[in-house]
């Protein structure tokens, strides 16, 4: 009789390398669980240093992911790694939405400076233009 596939059940699990892979936060295995040895990401508020470290529905992930932090609940295993439509199925995105977070960094970079001070923005260039010109 051939070997079958384990069926997801209730206590199953997986490994967070493995998840995260299959999930799409990750373009390769490798790059999971480097990330998962880096030691940043906590599952429930505890750091894990293990690509094998076992995740199940209910668990909640905290991890950096380029220059955001991401918070996802695990709502389902996978059993490969899918379409992007697919993947995202297996989570629910607790982080802050992209749009409120771009606002607040957004607003950091665009602070009023000193008239005279640094390069010369393309307002002053175009004004520093019409004044030569009117020579």
């Amino acid at each position: 009789m051939p070997a079958r596939k384990p069926s997801p059940a209730a206590g199953a699990s997986l490994r967070l390398d493995k998840w995260l892979w299959q999930a799409r936060f990750c373009r390769s295995r490798s790059i999971a669980a480097a990330l998962c040895e880096s030691g940043t990401i906590r599952i429930g508020g505890g750091h894990v240093t293990k690509p094998h470290h076992a995740v199940r529905p209910g668990d909640v992930l905290t991890f950096p992911l380029g220059r955001a932090i991401r918070v996802v609940r695990i709502l389902a295993l996978g059993t490969r790694r899918g379409p992007a439509p697919e993947a995202r199925r297996l989570y629910d995105d607790l982080s802050l939405p992209a749009t409120a977070t771009a606002a607040s960094s957004a607003g950091a970079s665009t602070a009023e400076r000193d008239p005279g001070s640094g390069r010369p923005t393309k307002r002053e260039r175009r004004e520093i233009g019409r004044l030569k010109a009117g020579r």
